[in-house]
C-alpha cells in the first residue's frame, strides 16, 4: 500500500525533525523512568500511576512512528522566486471575502496547517477551492457555516 504524500515547506519539516529528536531523546527516557518509578512504587497490578506511564509510553512510540512515516513521505513546498500566475502548494493568497473583506492565507499541506495562523490546508474546502484559481477568478467553498464566496485578489 502507497504511502500518503506528505506536503511540507522546509520549515514544516525541520519543525516535525526537532519534534521526532525530542520525541526520541528526551521523552523516551523521561517515559522509561515515570514507568520505573511507578514499578517500584506499587509493582504493576492496579497501579494507575504504572497504566498512565504506560500509556504515554504508547502515545509517544505511536507519535514516533507517525512522524517518522511523515518525514520518510515528505515532499518539499519550495518558495519560488517569482509569484505564480495560479494558486498552489506554497501560495500566499489574498482573497476578498462576500462582506469585502481581505483575508490572507499560504496554503499548505495538512501536516502544518494553523488555520488561526492563515496556514490553510489544500485539502480543506477553502484551500481546495482556491488551488489552480488565479487573480480575478471567484470560488465557492463549502465549510460548516455555509457556502463561502471568495475572489482571488493577489497571488504571492
Amino acid at each position: 500500500m502507497a504511502q500518503k504524500e506528505v506536503f511540507l515547506t522546509p520549515e514544516g519539516l525541520e519543525k516535525l525533525k526537532a519534534e521526532l529528536e525530542h520525541l526520541r531523546s528526551v521523552r523516551r527516557q523521561q517515559v522509561a523512568e515515570q514507568i520505573h518509578r511507578a514499578k517500584e512504587l506499587g509493582g504493576t497490578v492496579d497501579n494507575a500511576e504504572y497504566d498512565d506511564a504506560k500509556n504515554e509510553q504508547a502515545f509517544v512510540e505511536g507519535r514516533i512512528l507517525t512522524l517518522e512515516k511523515m518525514i520518510k513521505n515528505a515532499i518539499l513546498i519550495e518558495e519560488e522566486k517569482s509569484p505564480s500566475k495560479w494558486v498552489k502548494l506554497g501560495s500566499k493568497v489574498t482573497v476578498r471575502n462576500q462582506d469585502g473583506e481581505e483575508e490572507h492565507y499560504t496554503i499548505v499541506g495538512s501536516a502544518e496547517a494553523s488555520p488561526s495562523d492563515g496556514r490553510i490546508s489544500n485539502e480543506s474546502p477553502v484551500g481546495s477551492a482556491l488551488m489552480g484559481k488565479r487573480v480575478g477568478d471567484a470560488v465557492e467553498a463549502q465549510v460548516p457555516a455555509g457556502t463561502l464566496k471568495l475572489e482571488v485578489i493577489l497571488i504571492e
